[in-house]
């Protein structure tokens, strides 16, 4: 018997894993973390309000954070292999980091979205060598990804169904870890809320996941939106929800229950109006003296009826909420007249109630 017949095997993929380990590592470790913004709401005396700003990751959004996890777990699952194919059924901001990380890889992109998306996002994808699929309805992009993955013999990276499985929520520097992290030299470094909008539902996973395995008393609020499937599924327990028409705000809302989403760790939800997100968008940016997205709005929105029921009972206290993205992606949309108008959304209302309430504490 030779020496050769006692060779062990090599396994072709694992020099190609190991150097796309690496870039993904050095992508993190090329990154700070994000800011935790708090502004000052003269209307809100004992309440402090923080912003995590995920708009400054490198793709510009919240999504970066989601992106790496699906790549990490689709390279340590044996799914994402040299010159593998990725498909992914998007509304926009996951596919624009994900086709960033397919470009450090050197590996083909394609998203799939529907025809409402953005220019933006479509035009970030495209830069980062990405080609976009657009189909017609939300519904659709489910099954075109997963076919055309198929037919690639490539690998279909399904953020609605892997995001809540990709993040190591108990630690590893995800979303919760930091916020804590940097909430705790505050003066109440355990908020009592935490609100975030559901897409996927990976964050608020992870999130709720995390406040119950570190036993902190701060609750969970998911603000979901118009024509979303998510709020409906929560209040009844019916998972099989459908939503039949489109949401408007891009990034957030459903027409199905997404896996992702664990109604089981979130302590309460409420519906916010589109044109009350909206609104809640343009406050903000002009506050914070740059644009945020319409997602974001849902969550300061959502934040600030918090706030006002905490104020109504004389509690003081902290409330923190995610910056998902930044608002230039949105020019030709929520921030132009033209757009509002054709689609029968009148901000003007919910913006003056939350310019009062920011101002006086007065939320009517």
């Amino acid at each position: 018997m030779t020496t050769d017949e006692f060779a062990l095997p090599e396994c072709a993929d694992r020099g190609w894993t190991r150097r796309a380990i690496e870039i993904l590592q050095g992508d993190r470790h090329r990154s700070a973390d994000t800011h935790l913004l708090k502004p000052v709401f003269k209307g809100l005396p004992g309440i402090s309000v923080y912003l995590k700003d995920e708009s400054t990751h490198p793709t510009g959004s919240l999504k970066h954070r989601l992106a790496h996890s699906l790549f990490l777990y689709g390279i340590c699952n044996g799914k994402i292999r040299e010159g593998t194919t990725l498909v992914e059924a998007s509304s926009g901001s996951t596919a624009v980091s994900e086709a960033y990380f397919a470009q450090l890889l050197g590996l083909p992109f394609v998203a799939v979205m529907t025809r409402s998306t953005s220019p933006a996002k479509i035009e970030a994808i495209e830069r980062f060598g990405g080609r976009c699929h657009l189909v017609g309805r939300p519904d659709e992009v489910y099954g075109v990804a997963a076919r055309l993955a198929q037919e690639a013999g490539g690998h279909y990276l399904d953020q609605f169904t892997n995001a809540e499985r990709a993040t190591d929520w108990r630690g590893n520097n995800n979303i919760a870890v930091s916020i804590f992290e940097q909430m705790r030299q505050e003066p109440h470094p355990v908020p009592d809320w935490i609100v975030m909008s559901a897409g996927t539902g990976g964050t608020s996973a992870t999130l709720g996941r995390y406040i119950r395995y570190r036993n902190l008393d701060t609750r969970l609020c998911v603000a979901d939106v118009e024509f979303s499937a998510f709020y409906d599924a929560f209040m009844t327990g019916d998972m099989g929800v459908i939503c039949d028409r489109p949401s408007r705000i891009e990034g957030v809302g459903r027409p199905r229950v997404e896996p992702s989403f664990i109604p089981g760790v979130i302590d309460h939800m409420m519906r916010v109006p589109d044109a009350a997100s909206i609104a809640a968008a343009h406050v903000l940016s002009e506050r914070l003296f740059r644009r945020v997205g319409a997602s974001t709005g849902t969550n300061f929105h959502a934040l600030c009826r918090l706030a006002a029921g905490m104020m109504r009972e004389g509690r003081e206290g902290a409330l923190v909420t995610v910056i998902c993205d930044g608002g230039d992606r949105y020019a030709g949309t929520y921030y132009d007249p033209d757009w509002l108008a054709a689609q029968g959304i009148d901000i003007a209302p919910h913006r003056a109630r939350l310019e009062q309430f920011l101002d006086t504490g007065e939320f009517r």
